[in-house]
């Protein structure tokens, strides 16, 4: 059984009911919360208790209840600073032993699981506070690139709005910016409930607060993250951030331009005509969100296929050939590709890039073959813990 403590605003009547609707499936988790005074949301923190020793007090009383992980639902640090949120949750654990987490930490991690630089962001927030948010994602490498907001202070009247208003919200902060995602911050708004229809209609994935929220809760308590049924945070997100951590390590031993991962799985809503991890050298464009382009039909790809071993290219002076984008596009002069095989199919593929002629050692072909492994597991622990 996993124990998730919650300190939750005291205005806020959002939290317990959809976190429990998330978990209506997942008699393995229980989640206990309290709260601390918040009536408005402005930028000075007037009528708002975001002090440590708040947040220490309440943490107190989750800890009583033994829980295994204690987190602040809510997003001041987003305005306030994700340092402000690092400093609450050291304070809390020094004071409890418990490791903590907040909402802001969980959307910022939702955004590397996903390769996030271009958010739309959604609020009931004043304008002012949406600028100090736009600020400090832009400390983390997240540019705002739009954004809608109710222009709303009292936080008890943010849970007001009809499911058709929140979906408006949503729409409307992307615009025709052309981001990489729309995160809805505010965990006293129920994003999750459109969440699924918007991704259908904005074809983007939607990050709400609250779903982010119990997700990276999920991830620090050692607990399984596996929720059906919702939108693609809930289902992706784990598996993109092991992902992440794949090619991560495989471009540092490489010393390559940039290292992609392309799965197939119908479950969690992957194709591998989009990437869905991706790790650069710095400088390097990215490829991630350029549009799906139909692998399979590649020559590279036709003949992973049929080999079903590391296609080694130290130059791309005969077949078979890439694409010609990676070449005018991308400037790649050579690359490796690695086949994942689950169940007798190739159904993922790793790719490293360089950018000048390459002889690739035994070694780098080895690294290749020990991340195409890691992938395999990765899919079957998915797939595991589904089970």
């Amino acid at each position: 059984m996993t124990i998730i403590g919650m300190i939750v605003p005291s205005s806020n009547t959002v939290v317990e009911p959809t976190t429990a609707r998330m978990l209506a499936h997942r008699p393995d988790v229980t989640v206990v919360h309290t709260r601390i005074r918040v009536h408005t949301i402005t930028i000075e923190g007037s009528g708002a208790a975001f002090d440590a020793e708040s947040m220490v007090s309440a943490a107190r009383l989750l800890a009583d209840a033994g829980v295994d992980v204690i987190v602040w639902n809510g997003t001041a640090g987003s305005w306030l600073g994700v340092r402000y949120d690092n400093d609450i949750c050291a304070a809390i654990t020094a004071a409890t032993g418990v490791p903590a987490t907040t909402s802001t930490l969980a959307i910022i991690a939702a955004c590397r699981a996903f390769g996030v630089t271009r958010l739309a962001v959604a609020t009931p927030y004043t304008p002012d506070v949406v600028a100090a948010i736009a600020a400090e994602y832009a400390t983390h490498g997240i540019c705002v690139v739009s954004h809608a907001e109710w222009g709303l202070s009292d936080n008890r009247s943010f849970a007001d709005p009809p499911p058709a208003q929140v979906a408006e919200l949503l729409a409307a902060a992307v615009g025709d910016s052309a981001p990489e995602a729309v995160a809805l911050i505010c965990t006293n708004v129920d994003g999750e409930a459109v969440a699924g229809q918007m991704e259908h209609l904005l074809g983007i994935p939607v990050l709400d607060s609250v779903a982010a929220t119990l997700w990276w809760a999920l991830e620090a308590s050692g607990g399984g993250t596996e929720i059906v049924g919702h939108a693609t945070l809930l289902r992706q997100a784990s598996f993109r951030r092991g992902a992440m951590a794949i090619v991560d390590e495989l471009r540092r031993q490489l010393g390559c331009a940039r290292v992609t991962l392309r799965v197939d799985h119908e479950e969690l809503g992957l194709h591998v005509d989009t990437s869905v991890a991706e790790a650069l050298a710095p400088g390097e464009p990215s490829m991630m969100h350029a549009g799906p382009v139909d692998q399979r039909s590649m020559q590279t790809v036709q003949w992973l296929l049929r080999h079903r071993e590391v296609l080694v290219q130290n130059s791309f002076q005969s077949p078979p050939f890439p694409p010609s984008s990676l070449r005018e596009v991308y400037g790649i002069a050579a690359q490796m590709l690695g086949p994942v095989e689950i169940g007798g199919e190739v159904t993922a593929w790793l790719s490293a890039h360089s950018r000048s002629e390459r002889q690739w050692s035994a070694a780098d072909v080895a690294a290749m073959d020990t991340a195409g492994k890691a992938t395999a597991a990765l899919i079957a622990g998915r797939d595991g813990e589904k089970r």
